[in-house]
């Protein structure tokens, strides 16, 4: 049996294989503005697994599953076998061999990276604690539709070095790009978590003004993930002076524009100013993950598809 292509994290897939995706994103996109159906995925399932609660990543990957003509299947561990102790090869196993294709959002990166490793069907990331690469798919076709290539640009990220940092700094090195990370002391990047093949497309600045200085895109995430509330008190003080604001927007360049993956917490990491602003594409950018994975799982399913 040929081994199914999987998407674990950003640096799964090669230059040329964003390329293809991004242009089947606009397509499939347009397809969809203009009320056209397409079913390539017709009679195929997702199962999405999901220990992490979610809003954006159930209703993309549902909504885009049943627009490609397909199924989409909600499991929950707390309400499966996953939730009472069943090995997650074993899930693996059974699960792979009902459905068509497998999205996981769970905590550690092993637990998805063990699942892959048995299952007979391509797995996707809808986010672990390490890496998010189903956001930074669709922030970057985001960039791409507003601005253009995002080689050579600069990206500006304002906050902690979690799961979203991680992939910025994946995408970066493969797309060429360079980003500048601002984190409280404490919070900085760890090239290993981060896995990272070198340091060559990434600076990290104690000051966040400096950090958005020339930037192309400012980006930011809450200041506490799910799995660290214990943190929060603490985090709100260490944070206080990374909130991105009209004054870090404006150090940056003029046409510059900001994103936020959301939940966003107004007056914490950003301000209403700025999210509500004119700079903000963070509608296009939450829409667009529902695009941008409709060509994901068109590409893991039936390969290259040529309009």
């Amino acid at each position: 049996m040929t081994q199914p292509r999987h998407y674990l994290q950003f640096k799964d897939f090669t230059r040329e294989d964003y390329e293809h995706v991004f242009a089947r994103t606009r397509w499939i996109k347009d397809k969809f503005k203009r009320y056209e159906p397409y079913h390539p995925l017709f009679d195929r399932s997702l199962v999405m697994i999901f220990e992490k609660a979610s809003t954006r990543t159930r209703l993309s990957f549902e909504a885009g599953m049943q627009q490609l003509g397909g199924s989409a299947i909600y499991l929950n561990t707390r309400d499966s076998q996953l939730g009472r102790g069943e090995p997650v090869e074993d899930a693996a196993q059974v699960i792979s061999r009902m459905s068509d294709l497998v999205m996981i959002r769970t905590f550690e990166q092993d637990i998805i990276e063990r699942f892959a490793a048995h299952s007979r069907v391509p797995v996707i990331n809808g986010l672990t604690n390490e890496y998010h690469p189903c956001q930074i798919l669709a922030d970057i076709y985001t960039f791409i539709e507003h601005r253009g290539s995002i080689q050579g640009k600069t990206v500006a990220w304002i906050g902690d070095s979690n799961n979203m940092c991680n992939t910025w700094l994946q995408a970066a090195e493969l797309l060429d790009f360079n980003v500048h990370v601002s984190t409280p002391p404490g919070y900085e990047v760890e090239p290993e978590r981060a896995g990272l093949y070198g340091t060559g497309n990434f600076e990290q600045f104690a000051d966040p003004m400096e950090a958005c200085e020339g930037a192309d895109l400012v980006t930011t995430d809450v200041w506490t993930s799910m799995g660290f509330e214990a943190e929060n008190d603490e985090r709100m003080k260490d944070f206080a002076d990374w909130c991105v604001d009209a004054e870090m927007m404006a150090n940056a360049r003029a046409d510059a524009v900001f994103m936020h993956c959301l939940p966003a917490h107004r007056g914490e990491e950003v301000t209403a100013e700025v999210i509500d602003g004119p700079q903000s594409v963070v509608w296009d950018e939450a829409e667009n993950r529902l695009h941008a994975q409709k060509a994901l799982m068109e590409y893991l399913v039936l390969g290259k598809v040529e309009d």
